[in-house]
């Protein structure tokens, strides 16, 4: 049985670092672990701009501890009034690697999204040109479907068209969640990849709500049954390079999730690697987990695969209940358990 196991240091490829005060307490978990990441547009007031999204990028350099090299990695939020010329100008921009979709109303500070995808057709046809990928959250947002089938139905209605449309654009199904979504990936050309949670692959929805309603577990898209969990950890170790690692992880203080309306996100980014190694391991395959971690990613972003690496060891440590965002609390996913793999704060090159 292994006991350390040492990777290309990875990248991830869907994270929310929020801003202000929130940013500065979370940024140094994932510049620890990770040496890249693809950093979510959904502020408020969105990063829908070149120029927004370069302040941001200043304002996330600022909080990069003196000690880790990180690379934050810059995206732009789709409205129905985005241009075909800030996509030019988006493209030409060294530090913009993508644009997000978000379905109006679908999560955390998405109301500002696109209300209908043919709104921007004309914007989708430029990043076809341009080769700009294109971030999806994959939900319907009619509230007339259970939330519980809406990936799979945006997929059937809208996602399947856009590929259609637009063979050539580069796509990214983040954070998926069902059998039917992995199965559209697999399908579908080379130009269509996933990204894959930690807690998706980790629970399944007795998680959320058997025994009492669980806060900190309540992500969006939401944790389904146990046969999408077993379709999503399959995917994950096939070595099939269309699936790689994004965290989505998604910081919120502990009064906005442990409340009436709580908000949608899970923070994985204290645990992350430990958090899929977790994973790996229970399925035997530890071997696959620097392709899902380190390599799929880069390749399908056309970004060098980095130069140093990091091992985790077999340890058991318990998570912090809590981190402090000045006076007030963060909870992370798994607060006050165990987990049995630890990552070594050493990094050396290739």
């Amino acid at each position: 049985m292994a006991e350390k196991i040492t990777l290309t240091r990875p990248d991830d490829w869907h994270l929310h670092v929020r801003t202000g005060e929130i940013l500065k307490a979370v940024l140094p978990h994932t510049a620890r672990q990770f040496a890249r990441a693809i950093i979510m547009p959904n502020l408020a007031p969105p990063v829908s701009t070149v120029d927004r999204a370069l302040r941001y990028r200043s304002e996330i350099i600022q909080a990069i501890p003196e000690d880790r090299h990180f690379t934050p990695l810059m995206t732009l939020y789709l409205t129905d009034a985005t241009s075909c010329e800030e996509m030019a100008k988006a493209a030409q921009s060294e530090h913009i690697h993508a644009c997000k979709l978000y379905p109006a109303g679908a999560t955390t500070n998405s109301d500002a999204g696109v209300s209908h995808v043919s709104r921007i057709y004309p914007v989708l046809e430029a990043m076809q040109k341009l080769d700009l990928p294109l971030l999806i959250h994959g939900e319907t947002t009619d509230s007339d479907h259970d939330i519980f089938d809406r990936e799979k139905i945006f997929i059937d209605r809208t996602l399947s068209e856009i590929v259609k449309t637009f063979p050539g654009l580069r796509i990214v199904v983040e954070h998926v969640t069902t059998r039917e979504a992995v199965q559209f990936v697999q399908a579908a050309s080379a130009n269509i990849a996933a990204t894959i949670t930690p807690q998706h692959l980790l629970y399944n929805r007795n998680a959320l709500l058997a025994g009492g309603i669980r806060p900190h577990h309540y992500c969006l898209p939401i944790i389904k049954r146990e046969c999408h969990r077993q379709a999503l950890v399959a995917a994950a170790i096939s070595g099939n390079p269309k699936f790689f690692l994004g965290t989505d992880s998604a910081p919120h203080l502990q009064q906005r999730k442990e409340s009436a309306c709580g908000c949608a996100g899970c923070y994985t980014a204290h645990a992350a690697l430990e958090l899929y190694c977790e994973v790996f391991d229970r399925a035997n395959a530890l071997h696959r987990l620097e392709g899902f971690a380190s390599h799929y990613g880069a390749d399908f972003y056309r970004l060098p695969r980095n130069r140093e690496t990091i091992t985790l060891r077999k340890n058991t440590w318990q998570v912090p209940a809590h981190y402090c965002v000045g006076t007030d609390r963060l909870i992370p996913l798994q607060a006050g358990e165990r987990l049995h793999w630890q990552l070594s704060l050493q990094h050396d090159r290739l």
